[in-house]
């Protein structure tokens, strides 16, 4: 969540420092959020009493939150959510913000990415026992659709020290994604998954690609016999953030493939001609992008793996 709830006497404010009005939360709420991160470039945006008021806004919500925080206990305190019998530990990062220094003697407030930090809150995690640790990383080049070299080291280290899942952001665009099998120090061997950025979900940037994202549907599994845990698919919903300037109801998230399928089968649904062409060309873009689903081809389906715990995971 790339802004902040610094309450309305501060002023709601657009680029380059952002507030906005709690009810943001509550609508993220209500369409099935049930976790944020707080860590990126704006996070101090409105200064430290900005960072406490927005994660009291997100706890009166009933939102959990990770990358930022009121005290050291509660930076070092991990959020974790047991899902279907897996639990999984959120972790958040940001590489930096936007050169607003981090309050003195409070170090605590924003999760910087540093690799000791780093290895020290993964330690934090695996001390509570969890099945996956997923780490939120505000990183990267501005519009940029591709990774650079610093991402990918940066996953690999992630990757190597206990980090099973990385969902990237900040560039404002969709960038690729990634699962692959690594090799631990130990020999052992996991799976890991990485999208190195979703793109923005509600904004109102007008930048080539900005208004496109992805909800990403993870399906993992975790055996019934060892407690190993597999990513068996990774599929996404393409999802474009309409502008419906001069409308009550501003800005629209239409589920680009359904939109596009009902137009061509003689139902628009208010799509016009000229919002079917950008539809079109921004799938194709994500498509091209992201890549195809991922799918485990020796795995069952999840309705016959009676002896294993199965979560679905979306972001």
């Amino acid at each position: 969540m790339e802004t902040t709830f610094a309450g309305s006497d501060r002023g709601y404010t657009g680029y380059p420092t952002f507030n906005s009005p709690s009810a943001l939360g509550e609508a993220l709420k209500n369409i099935g959020i049930d976790v944020l991160s707080t860590a990126n470039n704006h996070s101090l945006d409105k200064g430290y009493s900005g960072v406490e008021s927005t994660l009291n806004e997100l706890d009166r919500i009933g939102i959990s939150h990770t990358g930022t925080a009121r005290s050291e206990e509660e930076r070092d305190t991990v959020l974790v959510k047991e899902v279907n019998g897996i639990k999984i530990a959120f972790l958040a990062f940001t590489y930096g913000t936007n050169g607003i220094p981090v309050p003195s003697g409070k170090p605590y407030a924003v999760n910087l990415i540093d690799k000791e930090f780093i290895l020290n809150q993964i330690n934090l995690a695996k001390e509570q026992d969890v099945d996956i640790i997923c780490a939120s990383m505000h990183w990267g080049v501005e519009y940029a659709q591709k990774q650079n070299s610093e991402q990918e080291d940066l996953a690999d280290y992630l990757f190597k020290n206990g980090v099973d899942i990385i969902i990237g952001n900040h560039a404002h665009v969709i960038e690729p994604m990634e699962k692959k099998t690594i090799t631990l120090e130990d020999g052992t061997e996991k799976e890991v998954f990485v999208v190195y950025a979703l793109g923005n979900f509600v904004s109102g940037q007008t930048f080539d690609h900005t208004r496109s994202t992805a909800i990403l549907d993870m399906q993992i599994r975790k055996s019934g016999e060892t407690g190993k845990i597999s990513i068996d698919t990774v599929d996404y919903v393409p999802v474009y953030c309409n502008d419906r300037s001069g409308k009550a109801n501003r800005y629209e998230l239409v589920d680009v493939r359904t939109a596009i399928s009902e137009y061509e089968n003689g139902n628009p649904n208010n799509i016009s001609a000229s919002l079917y062409n950008t539809l079109k060309s921004e799938l194709k873009n994500t498509e091209s992008v992201l890549g195809a689903p991922i799918t485990n081809k020796n795995v069952e389906s999840p309705e016959n793996l009676s002896n294993d715990e199965t979560v679905s995971q979306e972001n």
